[in-house]
C-alpha cells in the first residue's frame, strides 16, 4: 500500500478531516471508505471537469489513470495538477480522444465535464466500457439523447450521477427535512423559479484561424460546425443552441431537480414557454435572454423565469426557487434559504463553506466556494451508490426528466404551444412536429445513440 503520510490521505486522517467526514455521516452520507483504490478518468480536462475530479480526490483514494481534452494546454495544465493532487503523484496518461482513453483502460469510474453536445456519445461509451459514472448536467441536448443514456446505465448496471449537487447540499437537506418534510408549509400550490444573472454574450468576435493546441473539429464533434471565432470552451460555446439549451439548459436544470427532489415530483403533465431575445440583440449569441416556462403538475405550477438583463426580482435571490405554502413559503438558493411561515418564527440556515477542513479549496482558481462541500457529498454518495449497488441521489433517471423538461420548455418556446411528453412512448402527444424536435440531426460521421439498444 502506498504511503499514506505522503499524499492528500494524510489530509484525511488528520483531526481536521475526521471533524469534516463526521459531519458528512451526521449529516447522513455515507462515508466510503477512502483506502479502496479505484481508477478514475476524466474526460474535459476544462474548468469544472478539474474541478469535480478534485472534489473526488479529496474524498477518497481513487487513482486518475487518464485525462482527454482536445485543448493541448487544457490536457498538460489539468495532467499536471492532478499529479500535484493525487497520492501516487502519478501523472494520467492524456488523450485527445475519448474513445482512445476507453479503450485502453479498465476504469471504475469516468468523469465527464465536457460542452452539453458531448455528454451523451462520452456518457453511453464509459457505461458501455464498464464504467460508473459522474456526468455533468444538462444530461443531453436533446430528450431522446437522455432516454438513451438511461436505457444504457440499466442495461450495464452501472451507477450514474448527475451533477445537480443541490440534491446533497447541507442546507438544502436541511430544508427538506426540517420544513417540507414537516409539513411547515402546508398545502403547497405553487412554486417559483429564476435566474437573473447577465449571463447571455453580447460578443460579436471576426471568425479567425483554429489554433494549433485546439483540435476543433473534435471538439464540435456532433454538432454543426461553426466557422471558429474564438476559443469555444472557455464559455462562449454557451451563447449558442448548436452545443446547449440556453440559460434553462444551463440554470433551470439546477432548480428546477430541486424543486422536484424536495417535492417528489416527475414528469410534468404539460411544459409551456414563450420567450426569445427581446433586449440583447447584438452580437452572435443565439440564446433567448428573456423566458418564461410552465411545468404545469395536479393543482401545482413550478414556474420559471429567466432574464439576462435587468436587475433581479429579489437581489437576495437571483437564483432561486420560491415554494409557497398556505402556512408560509421557503425562498431556497445556493448560498441560504428561509422559511417564511404565516404565524411564528422565520428559520434561516446559510451555506457551509468547510474551508477550514479543506484550506486547499481557497487557493483553486474559480473554484466555486459554495458548491464544493455538495460536490464532495455528492462524490461520497456516487461511492456508496456503487459499493452498494444502489441508486446514487442524483440518478440518471432524475436528471433525465430534469433535463429533457427543460429542453421540452425551449421546444414549446419555438413552436409556439404547449407540449405533452409521454416518456413511455417517448412521443410529444399528438404532436409531430414536435415530437420530431426530440432529436437532433448529428453532424456525420458521428451517430445518435439509440434508447432501444
Amino acid at each position: 500500500m502506498e504511503n499514506l503520510s505522503l499524499n492528500r490521505r494524510q489530509f484525511l486522517i488528520g483531526t481536521g478531516a475526521l471533524l469534516s467526514l463526521s459531519t458528512l455521516q451526521s449529516s447522513g452520507v455515507p462515508i466510503y471508505d477512502h483506502l479502496d483504490h479505484k481508477k478514475v478518468a476524466l474526460i474535459g480536462a476544462g474548468w469544472y471537469g478539474k474541478s469535480d475530479l478534485f472534489r473526488l480526490l479529496q474524498v477518497s483514494n481513487v487513482e486518475v489513470v487518464a485525462v482527454c481534452d482536445v485543448d493541448e494546454n487544457h490536457l498538460e495544465e489539468a495532467a499536471i495538477l492532478i499529479s500535484q493532487r493525487q497520492g501516487s503523484k502519478k501523472q494520467p496518461k492524456k488523450y485527445n480522444d475519448y474513445r482512445e482513453l476507453l479503450a485502453n483502460h479498465q476504469l471504475d469510474i469516468v468523469l465527464i465535464g465536457t460542452p452539453d453536445h458531448w455528454h451523451a456519445l462520452q456518457a453511453i461509451a464509459a457505461i458501455q466500457a464498464g464504467a460508473n459514472v459522474y456526468l455533468q448536467k444538462p444530461i443531453s441536448v436533446d430528450v431522446l439523447e437522455g432516454e438513451a443514456i438511461v436505457a444504457a446505465a440499466r442495461k450495464h448496471n452501472k451507477k450514474v450521477q448527475v451533477g445537480t449537487q443541490r440534491r446533497s447540499t447541507p442546507h438544502m437537506i436541511d430544508a427538506k427535512e426540517n420544513v417540507i418534510e414537516k409539513g411547515l408549509l402546508g398545502n403547497i400550490s405553487h412554486v417559483e423559479m429564476c435566474c437573473y444573472y447577465h449571463m447571455k454574450s453580447k460578443a460579436n468576435p471576426s471568425e479567425q484561424p483554429v489554433p494549433d493546441f485546439l483540435d476543433y473539429e473534435m471538439w464540435t464533434g456532433p454538432a454543426p460546425l461553426r466557422p471558429y471565432d474564438g476559443i469555444p470552451h472557455g464559455g462562449w460555446w454557451r451563447a449558442f443552441m448548436e452545443y446547449g439549451n440556453g440559460i434553462p439548459g444551463d440554470m433551470c436544470v439546477h432548480m428546477f431537480d430541486t424543486v422536484r427532489w424536495m417535492l417528489n415530483l416527475q414528469w410534468p403533465k404539460k411544459i409551456s414557454a414563450t420567450g426569445g431575445s427581446y433586449v440583447q440583440k447584438g452580437g452572435k449569441s443565439n440564446i433567448a435572454d428573456t423566458q418564461t416556462a410552465i411545468f404545469e403538475y395536479e393543482e401545482l405550477n413550478c414556474v420559471w423565469t429567466h432574464r439576462t438583463w435587468g436587475t433581479p426580482s429579489d437581489p437576495d435571490y437571483p437564483w432561486a426557487f420560491i415554494v409557497y405554502g398556505d402556512q408560509g413559503t421557503l425562498k431556497g438558493s445556493t448560498m441560504k434559504y428561509e422559511f417564511i411561515p404565516t404565524k411564528g418564527e422565520p428559520i434561516l440556515k446559510n451555506v457551509i463553506y468547510e474551508k477550514e477542513e479543506f484550506p486547499e479549496d481557497l487557493n483553486e482558481p474559480r473554484i466555486e466556494l459554495n458548491a464544493a462541500p455538495a460536490t464532495r457529498r455528492h462524490m461520497l454518495d456516487l461511492l456508496a451508490a456503487i459499493k452498494n449497488d444502489e441508486l446514487p441521489i442524483a440518478d440518471v433517471l432524475q436528471g433525465h426528466i430534469s433535463t429533457a423538461c427543460c429542453i421540452l420548455a425551449n421546444i414549446s418556446m419555438e413552436l409556439d404551444r404547449a407540449v405533452q411528453y409521454d416518456p413511455i412512448n417517448k412521443i410529444c402527444i399528438d404532436d409531430p412536429e414536435a415530437t420530431a424536435k426530440l432529436k437532433r440531426t448529428y453532424r456525420s460521421p458521428w451517430k445518435h445513440p439509440s434508447h432501444t439498444t
